[in-house]
This record gives structure tokens, C-alpha cells and sequence, in this order.
């Protein structure tokens, strides 16, 4: 494995471990703000227990992601130097400001864990809005330092280096605000499904609490308002990234011929070297209308670009296919879950709860993959159209060997997150009886 691959896959790796945690800690505040607002307004005391169990679990993730985010903002500097030394002065204000929400975020995180005897009531859910807040805040800054990436503003290129520096509208470049929308969907999507994933688990297994039950609704809520809106905001990204990153576009549908009526597909496997893509299904027009609102609408294909200009087509082809599919799965649950809320019949049959429990991983899944498509897709590039990827890695030989240490600690750090969340959640078994016993026994 040669030093420019090593680097990547290092990056994609630290990318990928720290966005779970990221994105359990933009949603989780948020649901357990709404625990204890239900709380303060009916003082059921379910709602109590069940704002602190989800604070505790909250404070693990949080924990986790803060020690692999710091990871992360070393590595920008020591893999990609040359990335940093062009694009520091640029973006340096979304950084900046993603470091003030995240200490705003551990602050009111300390006066949430620490303060239930401290201070009063409303102003105890008001520090969980204050989290709820600054975590959707720094994915906010995090992700319109990556929109910059794809597409760079805010600054003029002069004999090679930048010039007329804006940071503002370097921040508030045209990809920032789509893709952070996207963004924190998919934390909230992901996020409920896989905590209400959980809760579904043990009333299988028999404990068919009020605690669970309330869990699991409120999961479902935040979870399938999010899967619902998802699409719509898709649409919207898709739709900017044909006119801003075309070959993008075409590698995420195997398109390879510029064509009116370009077909969408679902499935198949791209080849570059017959340059098409067999075994998909098509429907013809799909995606001249998806991305340019006109079934004839012209669709710029791979076969205008250099090749060398190409990502890897056939792996953010299949990952953009696996991100829409769980997508659709989650917004189907969705849908299935309101008719049982609308019939009152929450948490449903056991048939229900055996789908979302198989469906609960698919959010993350979709992140993944679908980080996969936004990365992938902008190779060679580092900075679209300014800077190739390898011109931005370091000079420094041997970085397999730090990419292999950062995989064990990884797979330590994640050990250690999965062994204390299966303690958390073992916590809560039970509580059936325990409520049963409480309801028995007043006194």
C-alpha cells in the first residue's frame, strides 16, 4: 500500500468511526430534552428516569466523540499539510466556531449530568435545549468547511495561491447549506431509529414498561419526522450537485454517456471498461428529471471527463445505491409506525418490533455510505477543481504504520463505547417488574 492510499484510508476510517458518535451526539440531547419536557408537564416520573438513563448514554458518546474528533483535527494537519496551508486561512472560521459550540455543548452537558439537585427544574431542560442546540451547531460549522471542499468559495487563486480572502463566504459557500440539512437528518434518522431499535429489543424480550414504551415513541418521533424529510432534502442535494459537481452526479447513476433523457437506475454494477452499467433497472428519464426538473433534460455523462478525473465509479455508484435503499426502508417503517400511533396501538405487534429492530442500523448504514458518495465522488480532488488529493498529502514514508495504530485504537475506543452502552441499556431491563412492584407497593 503505497503513503497517498495509507493516508486515505486513515482518513476515511477516523471519518467513519467519529460520525457515529457525532451524530448520536446532535441527536440524543434532543430527545432527552423532550423526555424531561414531558416530565415538567405531566410529572410522570417515567419521563424522569427515562431523561436521565438517556443523559448517562449521552455523556458516553460525547466522551468517545470528543477523543476521536480531536483525532481527527490532527490529522487534517499531519496527513494533509499542504490541504492545510491553502485552505487554513479560508475556512478557518467554520473550525473555529465548530470548537466554540462543542464547549459550549460540554459545558451545559456538565450542568446537565451534575445539576438535577442543583438547579431548578426549567432551567435544567433549558440546559439540554442549550446542548440539543450547540451539537446541531457544530455539525453545522463541520459540514460547511466540508461544503468548501466541493465547492470552494470565498477566495480568488493568483499565481497559485489565495488571495482576496473572504471567510465568510467561504463559510457560507453554495454546498453548506444543503448538505448540513442533509446532514442533520440523518443524525436525527439515524439516531432514533437505532434507540428505538434498542427499546424494541427488550419489549421482545418481555419487558413491556411504560419506560420502554415512552423510549421507544419518542425515538420513533424524532427518528421518523427526520426519515420522512430525508428524500425531500436529498432531492434537493442531488439537484445541486448536477449543476456544481457533474462527474459526481454521473458516477453516482453509472452514467457514462452525455444524453437527454438520461435514465435513473436502481441497482447494477457499473464497468468501466465496456462503460456501462449492466444488471440495473431503468426508468427512462428519471434522472434528467430528478436533477434538472425535465425527463430530456441533457445529462452530462463520465465520457466527457478524462478518465483520470474519474472517482471510483462502481464503489460510489453501489454506495449511493445502499444509501437510498436504507433511506426508503427507514421512511416505509416510518409510515407504519404513524398508522399504529394513529390507531394507538404503539409499540405494535411483534411483528412490527422485529422489523425496526432490523431496520434500526440501516441510519447509520446510510451515513456511512452516504459519506462515502460525498468524499469518494470529489476524487481526485481534495478541494474541486483547485487541489488534487495528491498534492495535499504529506512527504512523510511509512503511513500504514500510524494508519494500523489508529485501527487498533479505534477498535479499542469502540470496544470500550459498546461495553458501557450494553451496560446502559441492561440497566433498564426490568423495569417492568420494577413498576409493577412500585404500583403494589405506594409506599
Amino acid at each position: 500500500m503505497d503513503d497517498l492510499l495509507a493516508a486515505r484510508w486513515q482518513m476515511a476510517i477516523s471519518l467513519g468511526f467519529h460520525i457515529l458518535f457525532a451524530s448520536a451526539g446532535i441527536a440524543m440531547p434532543l430527545m432527552m430534552c423532550i423526555a424531561e419536557w414531558r416530565w415538567l408537564r405531566t410529572r410522570d416520573e417515567t419521563w424522569l428516569a427515562l431523561a436521565k438513563n438517556w443523559s448517562r448514554g449521552t455523556a458516553i458518546l460525547f466522551a468517545i466523540g470528543a477523543v476521536s474528533g480531536t483525532v481527527l483535527s490532527f490529522e487534517l494537519g499531519l496527513l494533509w499539510p499542504e490541504f492545510m496551508r491553502h485552505a487554513g486561512p479560508i475556512i478557518g472560521m467554520p473550525f473555529s466556531l465548530e470548537g466554540f459550540a462543542f464547549f459550549t455543548e460540554a459545558i451545559f452537558l456538565g450542568i446537565y449530568l451534575y445539576g438535577w439537585n442543583l438547579v431548578g427544574p426549567r432551567a435544567h431542560v433549558a440546559a439540554a435545549a442549550i446542548i440539543a442546540v450547540s451539537g446541531a451547531a457544530s455539525g453545522l460549522f463541520v459540514v460547511a468547511a466540508n461544503g468548501w471542499m466541493n465547492t470552494p468559495a470565498g477566495f480568488r487563486l493568483a499565481a497559485g495561491n489565495a488571495v482576496d480572502v473572504d471567510p465568510v463566504a467561504a463559510m457560507f459557500n453554495p454546498a453548506a447549506m444543503p448538505e448540513a440539512v442533509h446532514m442533520l437528518l440523518a443524525a436525527y434518522a439515524a439516531t432514533g431509529f437505532i434507540v428505538a431499535g434498542v427499546h424494541a429489543y427488550v419489549i421482545l424480550r418481555g419487558d413491556d414498561a411504560p419506560f420502554h414504551r415512552k423510549a421507544l415513541s419518542t425515538a420513533l418521533l424524532v427518528g421518523g419526522i427526520a426519515a420522512v424529510l430525508q428524500p425531500v432534502s436529498g432531492d434537493v442535494l442531488a439537484r445541486f450537485v448536477a449543476e456544481t459537481q457533474p462527474v459526481k452526479l454521473a458516477a453516482m447513476e453509472g452514467q457514462f454517456e452525455t444524453r437527454r433523457g438520461a435514465p435513473l437506475r436502481i441497482g447494477g454494477l457499473p464497468d468501466v471498461e465496456t462503460r456501462t452499467t449492466p444488471y440495473a433497472i431503468e426508468v427512462p428519464g428519471g434522472l434528467s428529471l430528478l436533477a434538472y426538473g425535465d425527463p430530456n433534460a441533457e445529462v452530462r455523462g463520465l465520457g466527457d471527463v478524462d478518465p483520470e478525473l474519474w472517482p471510483n465509479v462502481r464503489v460510489v455508484h453501489l454506495a449511493f445505491q445502499v444509501m437510498v435503499g436504507c433511506g426508503l426502508v427507514l421512511m416505509l417503517v416510518t409510515f407504519w409506525a404513524a398508522w399504529l400511533g394513529w390507531k394507538r396501538r404503539l409499540p405494535g405487534p411483534r411483528a412490527f418490533l422485529r422489523v425496526l429492530l432490523a431496520a434500526s442500523p440501516l441510519g447509520f448504514l446510510a451515513i456511512e455510505t452516504g459519506w462515502t458518495v460525498t468524499e469518494l465522488g470529489r476524487q481526485p480532488w481534495i478541494i474541486q477543481g483547485v487541489m488534487k488529493t495528491a498534492d495535499a498529502v504529506t512527504p512523510m514514508p511509512g503511513l500504514i504504520v500510524p494508519m494500523i495504530t489508529f485501527i487498533v485504537l479505534y477498535m479499542f475506543l469502540g470496544g470500550i463505547a459498546l461495553w458501557l452502552l450494553a451496560h446502559q441499556v441492561a440497566q433498564t431491563r426490568g423495569r417492568g417488574a420494577e413498576e409493577r412492584r412500585s404500583c403494589s407497593n405506594p409506599n
